[in-house]
């Protein structure tokens, strides 16, 4: 009798499922080209009776040549007037053949309030794609992930619904809440310590604090701990800092803290929570003595790294991750927004300055527009402009860009973007295969941000001018400001240093320049105040008043370091350490803004309409 197949082990059936995707990632990177144009065909064919494709001259065509002649370069800005009619309940074929499934809140803003990214049900599926390719990647460098558990400090955000009924959201909450990732099949690397309904729960306390529980009863078998931006491990790793005490005592009694009263979460954190004194003194013990230099290892000793985007602005998180945590290696391991799913990093353990992105040609048509940045003090470039016929020629398809050269993302997706200006701004890194390897640059126009937020230029600058005419009545005006993204403490807050023009500065209350911050706070957009109202992810803005004459000596210092006098503008944010100790010293007090700005779920005439 011929005997009988083996079963095959789980260890042999993650091998087998990691190969599949290494295989994956080689194919598509090889053949990149030819991907790239069987996306765009399919995307093409897919949307040709659309109201947009037709509006612009496409007559059904599915080739590059012509989808390049017809359809135009766009922003947010000239899509707006068509994402508004499905906003508002317009089901026809606008922009996308399929329906229009909800609406992806982007944290850059129009107006004032976030941007919303048509989706379709069938992106969720390419998002999970992406996902599945992570940790293949991952465990060619750091073996045993399998066998132990990933302490992700993941969150979901309040939701609306526009006037149409379509639900608007960030990206990551439809994920959270979608079945993708609710019912996932039983998979060692999507096994965290957070049960799903300590994830799902919108109370940021009530999440935080029983993850936090969770992590630390499963203490020993985290191999892997992490959240989507640093700047939200920090907050989670300085809530225990505050929480400790609690959490130690809902760990000996094996009882949970009475602060926590959703019924979901506390059955969730019942099933793992047993009283276990040896922990609790262990966790007492080691948040107690002092110093919380490497909590993170003390407390998980297995950790093997920090899965977090320290990429962009997120890299002023770095010293304190370092500190928290050893040393332990920074994973970016993805690339991704609101408007598309893009790239993943093909060398994980790379140091935070070089990781660089492999687009997946899968996943939309990209396109790629030389920038340079004309501003290398602050990063930033200007807000994009219509592009002339000569500027939409230079724009070179994925397989084309050249290595160093800087480029602004442009992506067609699926779900009913056309040659769209992501923002983003790429550096060609070097090649996987035949397919780009980008280094992340910076976000277009962007000068502050501490969290999700965004704050660009213009925004700023109409903020100040609403605050500063506060002052008017005290015969006091403003001669020149500049910002700062104060992060030293967690949660960062905005610093706005001012100097002023003033007849008689003790005729000024303090009073009345906490009303500047608040005006200030007021005056900027939907996705800052949610940080500040909801999210708690940002502190209170502050105002350092500086001495006469400080923006001089700004000017003079920055002529010593060789910049032209004719050519030379006060930066609107600044990052260099030597320019921000300067201003420190010539600060001659400082106000915060007293209290919360004015904010609420969706957009502003969402509100008024209902």
């Amino acid at each position: 009798m011929p005997e009988a197949p083996k079963a095959l082990s789980d260890d042999c059936i993650i091998v087998e499922n990691d190969n599949k995707a290494l295989k994956f990632i080689e194919d598509i990177t090889v053949n990149a080209d030819e991907v790239q144009k069987r996306v765009l065909s399919e995307i093409l064919s897919r949307s040709a009776d659309t109201e947009y494709l037709k509006r612009n001259g496409l007559n059904g065509c599915t080739d590059r040549e012509t989808f390049k002649k017809v359809v135009p370069v766009v922003t947010y800005e000239d899509l707006k007037p068509d994402i508004e009619r499905i906003a508002n309940g317009d089901t026809s074929p606008i922009l996308c053949s399929h329906p229009i499934s909800e609406f992806l809140t982007s944290s850059g803003t129009s107006a004032g309030e976030r941007k919303l990214m048509p989706t379709i049900d069938e992106e969720l599926g390419r998002r999970s794609l992406l996902y599945s390719l992570l940790m293949p990647v991952m465990s060619q460098f750091v073996p045993g992930l399998d066998k132990g558990k990933g302490m992700y400090f993941l969150f979901v955000k309040s939701e609306a619904k526009t006037p149409g009924g379509l639900v608007a959201r960030p990206v990551l909450t439809s994920y959270y809440k979608s079945s993708y990732f609710k019912t996932r099949p039983n998979d060692p690397y999507t096994n965290y310590t957070s049960p799903n309904q300590t994830i799902l729960c919108l109370d940021s306390y009530q999440s935080m604090y029983s993850q936090l529980l969770c992590g630390l009863c499963q203490n020993e078998e985290v191999v892997r701990v992490g959240a989507v931006f640093a700047s939200g491990f920090i907050r989670a790793i300085q809530f225990l800092e505050k929480h400790w005490c609690l959490l130690c005592e809902d760990i000996r009694t094996g009882t949970i803290d009475s602060k926590i009263t959703d019924p979901s979460v506390r059955e969730a954190v019942s099933k793992i929570l047993k009283p276990n004194p040896k922990l609790a003194n262990f966790v007492e013990a080691e948040c107690s003595n002092g110093s919380w230099k490497g909590i993170i290892t003390r407390l998980w000793p297995n950790t093997k790294y920090i899965d977090v985007i320290v990429t962009g602005t997120m890299s002023q998180y770095i010293p304190a991750l370092d500190y928290y945590s050893n040393s332990l290696p920074l994973v970016c391991t993805m690339y991704a927004s609101s408007e598309c799913y893009f790239g993943i990093n093909l060398d994980p353990l790379c140091r935070p300055s070089e990781v660089s992105y492999t687009l997946i040609p899968t996943m939309a048509y990209f396109e790629f527009l030389p920038v340079t940045r004309k501003n290398e003090l602050t990063g930033s470039i200007s807000e994009p402009t219509a592009l002339n016929d000569e500027e939409k020629k230079q724009l070179v398809d994925l397989v084309n860009v050249e290595l160093g050269r800087e480029y602004e993302l442009v992506v067609t997706t699926y779900a009913g973007l056309y040659r769209y200006r992501v923002g983003d701004i790429l550096r060609v890194s070097g090649f996987k295969n035949n397919a780009p390897q980008f280094n992340f640059i910076c976000r277009k126009n962007v000068v502050l941000s501490i969290d999700s937020d965004k704050t660009d230029e213009v925004e700023l600058q109409n903020a100040v001018k609403n605050a500063a005419s506060q002052l008017v009545q005290f015969e006091t005006s403003l001669v020149e400001y500049t910002s700062y993204a104060d992060t030293s403490a967690t949660p960062g807050h905005y610093v706005l240093y001012w100097e002023l023009s003033v007849k008689d500065a003790t005729l000024i209350p303090p009073s009345v320049f906490e009303d500047c911050c608040f005006t200030v706070e007021e005056s900027l957009n939907s996705v800052y105040r949610q940080g500040r109202v909801w999210d708690k992810s940002i502190g209170p803005l502050e105002i350092r008043v500086v001495e006469n004459g400080t923006f001089d000596m700004l000017m003079d210092f920055a002529l010593t370091q060789g910049a032209s006098i004719n050519q030379y503008k006060t930066p609107r944010c600044v990052k260099y350490v030597p320019i921000i100790e300067l201003l420190n010293s010539r600060v001659v007090s400082s106000y915060f803004s007293p209290k919360c700005p004015r904010w609420s779920p969706g957009h502003k005439q969402w509100c008024t309409q209902n």
